[in-house]
């Protein structure tokens, strides 16, 4: 299991790096061009928060609470069935997080470029490794509504 979710992981993170130095290079900062008028932008932002710019200006928090995460994710993950799903959630979560710490890190914010506009609403922002983290929470949280994490299993823990 834990090769297959390393195998995951990297693909997620190189993805993610692709994208980023991609938009980094291609485009302006706060350039934004339409790719479907009234719904989808490319928009080239650097975040230097969380999910809605939560504590913005604290980099050296969020890198903090990035690695907590990730070493809660890899204590948890031995009490997941093995099985393709979980395999596929733990490996978007790590490659995901760890594409935005990557940034954090390096440039102490994050790049970000999907940008949408939903029934008059203007989305935040966002990149790939942020709908992986999504992708993966939501995969993992079928996982516990199915009972198959170690608390669910009526194993006594």
């Amino acid at each position: 299991m834990k090769k297959k979710i390393i195998i995951i992981a990297v693909f997620v993170l190189i993805i993610d790096i692709i994208t980023k130095i991609l938009v980094d290079n291609s485009f302006n900062l706060n350039e934004s061009n339409v790719i479907i008028s009234n719904f989808f932008y490319l928009t080239k932002i650097y975040n230097d928060g969380a999910s809605w710019s939560i504590l913005a200006g604290h980099p050296l928090i969020i890198i903090i609470i990035s690695i907590v995460i990730l070493i809660m994710l890899l204590i948890y993950q031995s009490r997941f069935k093995h099985n393709l799903r979980n395999i596929i959630a733990f490996g978007f979560l790590y490659g995901g997080i760890m594409g935005n710490l990557l940034d954090r890190v390096l440039y102490t914010y994050v790049i970000d470029f999907l940008d949408f506009k939903i029934f008059g609403y203007d989305f935040p922002v966002f990149n790939l490794a942020d709908i992986f983290i999504v992708m993966g929470i939501f995969l993992l949280l079928i996982a516990v509504f199915k009972k198959e994490d170690e608390y669910g299993n009526n194993s006594g823990h």
